[in-house]
């Protein structure tokens, strides 16, 4: 039996390939595949074999965030069984305590990705939405295929940005484009995003894999010890000191808001494939 059915990690030569593979659920986090990616991320960086490493989706999917359907139902109680009541009540955790353990797994794997020494390369074939959206700028490194596509997402169910993407969005494209990309949610194409400065390349949808590994085995042929000290330095140049507590606030302020009236609304508009009415009494 896989003992991470979700996420896949392969070895190619120096390269460590790290794949979410919940093609079902467009390759949306619960709690089983969010902690297993931090597993793999660790088990990578800490691989001292691997001297690249990719992360990517199957299926024609990057990442389509955390799984709302996990989420809405309670998520799972041998997944969140610590989060039970000392009393013994097995009654489901609420959305906002669902969507902390999540969170916590996609952040240590995001803060995994800024430690290694050894560079990251996000490969985004299709959607990279929300937490998907997060892993991909926490890569040193992003290509897209011509059919993927980026947005942020969260304010359509009523939820605010986390997975690094607050952190990260107005360093890198500005803050008054960062404003626009969370409050408008405009979906951008890898064209877009590449103008931006989101994504460093856009390659052919039949050649994104192949320019993936390409990409990687450059990066694997490249000096260790100098990559993780001008990594080092460019976090630092980024304020990376501030990531930790960053992740911990967008955490902290997701769950809040998931437990509220706006996010309730959030959902059952998402299921029910309708436009939200936000602020209704």
């Amino acid at each position: 039996m896989n003992p991470r059915p979700h996420i896949h990690v392969e070895r190619q030569g120096a390269v460590g390939i790290v794949t979410i593979d919940r093609r079902a659920r467009f390759n949306s986090l619960d709690v089983e595949t969010a902690r297993d990616l931090r597993r793999a991320a660790a088990q990578l960086a800490g691989d001292r074999g691997v001297r690249a490493v990719i992360l990517r989706g199957a299926g024609g999917v990057f990442c389509s965030g955390a799984d709302l359907q996990y989420v809405a139902a309670g998520g799972d109680r041998d997944d969140l069984g610590h989060l039970r009541s000392p009393s013994g009540d097995d009654a489901a955790p609420g959305y906002g305590a669902v969507f902390a353990q999540i969170l916590e797994d996609i952040h240590a794997t995001i803060s995994a990705i800024r430690r290694s020494p050894k560079p990251w390369l996000a490969v985004v074939d299709g959607p990279a939405a929300a937490a998907g959206l997060g892993l991909a700028l926490a890569c040193d490194l992003v290509i897209a295929s011509e059919r993927a596509w980026f947005e942020w997402a969260y304010l359509k169910a009523g939820m605010t940005g986390a997975e690094s993407s607050t952190f990260f969005l107005a360093r890198l494209v500005g803050f008054h484009k960062a404003m626009e990309l969370a409050l408008l949610s405009p979906r951008l194409s890898a064209r877009e995003a590449a103008a931006l400065g989101l994504v460093n390349a856009v390659h052919p949808d039949d050649a994104i894999d192949a320019a993936g590994v390409a990409l990687a085995e450059r990066l694997a042929a490249t000096p260790t010890e100098a990559v993780g000290v001008a990594k080092d330095l460019l976090n630092r140049a980024l304020g990376m000191d501030q990531l930790a507590p960053h992740l911990d606030a967008e955490r902290g302020e997701l769950a809040r808001i998931a437990d509220g009236r706006d996010f309730a609304e959030g959902l059952a508009a998402f299921f029910a494939r309708r436009p939200p009415h936000f602020g209704a009494a």
